[in-house]
């Protein structure tokens, strides 16, 4: 998604000894930027980390920050969806609004930093359906395309997914500073 930028992009892969941060935050934002921060202090560089995950609205924003781990430990997404469709049954598809949502930091050595967020909309079906994507995507229903995420393209997801909002908010910041001279 950031291929187009005139940056050099490292992973985490290119450095040693990066420190495994723990993402005990209240919000996606919080892990995010606890994660940026953790890993800007070992490399000295400018980092991009995000958190993201699902939300969903009957169950007060569960499964939330805790996503990745909602059945427990050990979590997988099969196990995952299942929690989550149980948590769900019997509740009628117009009360089954959720949105995947992604807090996106840019964190600078100084500690100044840059909060991008984005957010999809959808309904949590009541079945899997589709064979693409990971975690909550083949319950996660898009009304306006009659699909979940899972059973969409990959380019069309990298176009749509709250991911890809934050990082076309973080694109346009970074266009906008550099062609002003910014940085």
């Amino acid at each position: 998604m950031l291929e187009d930028l005139d940056i050099d992009i490292l992973s985490l892969n290119d450095y040693k000894d990066v420190p495994d941060v723990e993402e005990d935050g209240s919000s996606f934002f919080e892990n995010a930027l606890k994660k940026a921060k953790a890993i800007s202090k070992h490399t000295g560089e400018v980092v991009l980390a995000d958190d993201s995950g699902l939300e969903v609205e009957w169950l007060s924003g569960e499964p939330g920050v805790y996503s990745s781990r909602y059945s427990g430990q050990g979590a997988t997404d099969s196990s995952n969806i299942k929690k989550l469709l149980l948590n769900l049954e019997g509740v009628p598809g117009e009360k089954r609004g959720a949105a995947f949502r992604c807090a996106l930091v840019l964190y600078c050595p100084d500690g100044k930093y840059i909060l991008f967020e984005g957010r999809l909309e959808g309904i949590i079906h009541d079945k899997p359906q589709g064979d693409g994507g990971f975690g909550y995507d083949p319950v996660f229903f898009l009304p306006d395309l009659g699909l979940t995420v899972a059973q969409i393209s990959p380019e069309i997801k990298n176009r749509i997914s709250h991911r890809a909002q934050a990082v076309l908010k973080f694109k346009e910041a970074y266009r906008r500073n550099i062609s002003s001279g910014k940085r």
